[in-house]
């Protein structure tokens, strides 16, 4: 069996993984990727990304933003909730920013940070499936299988970015089902307004249309037998659907894209870090997108984990000094985040009476406070260390 060794391994090439590895690059580390698909440009994911104010800043770091294409700028958030005249209102301008956030393909993005490995002197192994990690004094051993063979690596510090199944068995994550599933489609309408994203609260769960193109980008949550049901609708059926549970802020909504549907649930690891081994991004934490969170939190992960990674000395890659380090500069920022979603979920999820005209002066009393709303907006674009 053929054995190496790296200073960091990282496991799963998506957008975290590869924000990681380009933030180590060029610092005289050996670098070692390891994504299970066959090659670089790897994925035809559906979804479409909310990225924040914050998370483009680090993306320009990255020397990775400017080579996105078709993003749309959100300028304005609307929250509302159904059948009530409870909202607030964000504005960009109020945060003295150009825009809140931006919604661009999953794909447009993932192309960008693979273009930019290119370009870095990071080792790169697509097809490359890890099977097992075993730690020992001083490194983590990964077995993976590349080519048909299978092979060992040794590494200092071994980061797990590509959802976590592969500690799930040997550390099982803290789950929570929310008892819903989100639909996810691009749909058109008569009366568009450019710039300005919703986040609209329901009995069932909230929605969000993100201005994308020449449409939104529809999120749509209901309960797992309810979202499968919907999906066998057709396109008439469903825009009837979504008219009567959206209203007419957009006039009518006209056309809907392909629909795809994902379960719903909050999904954390009780420990981000074992022995010179780290859990980032989805596989540290799932959460349920509800204001946008979770990939924003992975890549703020990846940039908080990278720089911990360099201010230690090479010896001290991997140490437990290390991992400490970078559990306290996370947990602030993972813990608020985390709170922050669930919350949001189960105070807005139902239709308790007494609840929903707590929750109707809970809204346009914050659109009242000028101080709370930034708050809230800086914890959108920032999370709690910005």
């Amino acid at each position: 069996m053929n054995e190496t060794s790296c200073d960091v391994a990282i496991i799963g090439g998506g957008p975290v993984g590869s924000a990681l590895a380009i933030a180590l690059q060029g610092n005289d580390l050996n670098v070692v990727l390891l994504e299970a698909r066959d090659a670089a440009i790897n994925t035809s994911d559906p979804r479409s990304l909310a990225l924040s104010y914050g998370s483009r800043l680090l993306l320009q770091r990255l020397h990775a933003w400017d080579s996105i294409p078709n993003v749309s700028g959100i300028k304005t958030i609307e929250v509302t909730q159904k059948d009530s005249s409870g909202h607030t209102v964000l504005r960009a301008g109020e945060m003295k920013v150009s825009e809140m956030g931006y919604v661009l393909p999953y794909t447009a993005l993932h192309a960008a940070l693979q273009q930019s490995l290119q370009r870095s002197d990071v080792h790169c192994l697509y097809g490359a499936a890890v099977s097992e990690l075993s730690s020992s004094p001083g490194h983590t051993t990964l077995t993976y299988t590349h080519q048909g063979k299978e092979h060992r690596l040794s590494a200092r510090l071994a980061v797990v970015a590509e959802g976590g199944k592969l500690l799930e068995a040997s550390h099982p994550p803290q789950i929570t089902d929310y008892g819903q599933s989100g639909i996810i489609a691009h749909v058109t309408c008569t009366q568009p307004d450019d710039g300005v994203a919703f986040e609209r609260f329901t009995p069932q769960g909230p929605m969000a249309l993100l201005p994308y193109t020449d449409g939104y980008e529809l999120v749509l949550t209901a309960a797992h037998e309810q979202a499968q049901q919907m999906l066998t609708w057709d396109d008439a059926t469903f825009l009837r659907y979504l008219q009567d549970h959206f209203g007419d802020r957009v006039g009518t909504f006209t056309g809907i894209g392909r629909r795809d549907c994902y379960p719903l649930r909050l999904k954390r690891a009780p420990d981000l870090t074992f022995p010179h081994t780290v859990l980032i991004g989805n596989a540290a934490q799932t959460l349920h997108p509800v204001a946008g969170q979770g990939f924003n939190m992975g890549i703020r992960d990846a940039w908080e984990l990278a720089q911990a990674i360099l201010d230690s000395a090479p010896d001290g890659i991997g140490s437990a000094a290390m991992c400490a380090a970078y559990r306290k500069s996370r947990r602030i920022d993972r813990n608020a985040g985390i709170r922050f979603t669930d919350g949001l979920v189960r105070l807005f999820s139902n239709d308790l009476p007494l609840l929903g005209h707590v929750r109707s002066a809970a809204l346009t009393l914050l659109d009242r406070i000028p101080l709370a709303k930034k708050f809230v907006a800086k914890r959108m674009m920032f999370g709690a260390n910005g």
